[in-house]
């Protein structure tokens, strides 16, 4: 007789071990915590108490301070001196934005071709008023605006005439946006030039391959490869000219008659609070300014990323 011999019992598959879950890193937080703390002090925690007074009101008769909700919210859009002084700063948007960054742009791509002669000195130039502080511009060009003292003074004497008045109403805005472009050029002439020093040397190649010559070198490759910088410069100069202070304010004390209380919308809020001691409405303009150049810089950039991609 012959035995057959049983088959193997079956091995049971193991299972495979469990994913485990990556542990969470803490350590980057470390490294960041510092500046999460100070950015929470300086800056969340200032508008959330800006936004926390907006919905107060000091009650003068009744006494002591209500809740009053979106009350001075709709006081703000109902303001005529709000819109005024908004539409002040719109047109200076408008018309000083533009000038200075077309400006810079022009000083960046001149100091980065090799036929300009001493480039680094004229970055050096350019980029010298942006260290003067914005108060003492201010006050310099201010008195070489003065029609009775300064340069405008001696023009006029030396031509016989007293049509030279930067500081009457028709050029007051005009002079002060030639104050911030002085200052500001060479800011936004170092954020272009630095975008151009990072373009791949293999691009001009191919540009001077295909026969392309300055000017269709700069409009085919070097202006489709700062297009971030430029959009970036753009928003930094769009919420500059909303937050539009110093100058006025500053200058205020050559021309008080000229410059009102709400020249701009920050100095009205400034004047509001500081002046008037209305707190809540100050703090409610201020957040509805914030909104409103936080929502055209967002647009600003979405449009700048949209022609980039």
């Amino acid at each position: 007789m012959t035995s057959t011999a049983a088959p193997p019992a079956p091995v049971p598959a193991r299972r495979a071990p469990a994913a485990r879950r990556p542990r969470r890193k803490w350590r980057g937080w470390l490294f960041v915590a510092p500046f999460m703390l100070v950015f929470a002090l300086v800056f969340i925690a200032p508008v959330g108490y800006a936004f926390v007074l907006s919905l107060f009101r000091d009650q003068a008769f009744f006494g002591g301070t209500v809740f009053v909700g979106t009350d001075n919210y709709a006081q703000v859009f109902g303001d005529p001196k709000f819109w005024d002084a908004f539409r002040r700063v719109l047109v200076f948007l408008a018309v000083q934005v533009p000038i200075m960054l077309v400006l810079a742009l022009i000083a960046a791509l001149a100091i980065d071709s090799a036929r300009l002669h001493a480039a680094g000195f004229f970055r050096i130039v350019i980029f010298l008023p942006y260290a003067v502080p914005a108060v003492v511009a201010a006050l310099m060009w201010g008195f070489i605006y003065g029609d009775h003292f300064g340069l405008a003074a001696d023009l006029n004497h030396l031509l016989g005439t007293d049509s030279i008045k930067p500081l009457s109403q028709n050029w007051l805005l005009t002079s002060i946006g030639n104050i911030v472009t002085w200052e500001f050029v060479g800011y936004n002439m170092l954020i272009f030039y630095s975008a151009l020093k990072v373009i791949p040397k293999e691009l001009f190649e191919a540009a001077a391959i295909d026969g392309a010559g300055t000017f269709r070198t700069i409009r085919s490759v070097k202006l489709p490869a700062i297009r971030g910088a430029i959009v970036v410069a753009t928003i930094f100069s769009i919420i500059g000219s909303f937050q539009l202070f110093n100058e006025p304010n500053i200058m205020r004390n050559l021309v008080p008659n000229m410059i009102v209380t709400n020249y701009t919308p920050n100095m009205y809020a400034y004047n509001l609070s500081f002046n008037g001691q209305q707190y809540n409405y100050s703090a409610a303009v201020a957040i509805v300014m914030g909104v409103i150049t936080a929502v055209i810089a967002y647009v600003v950039q979405l449009r700048g990323s949209r022609k980039e991609m």
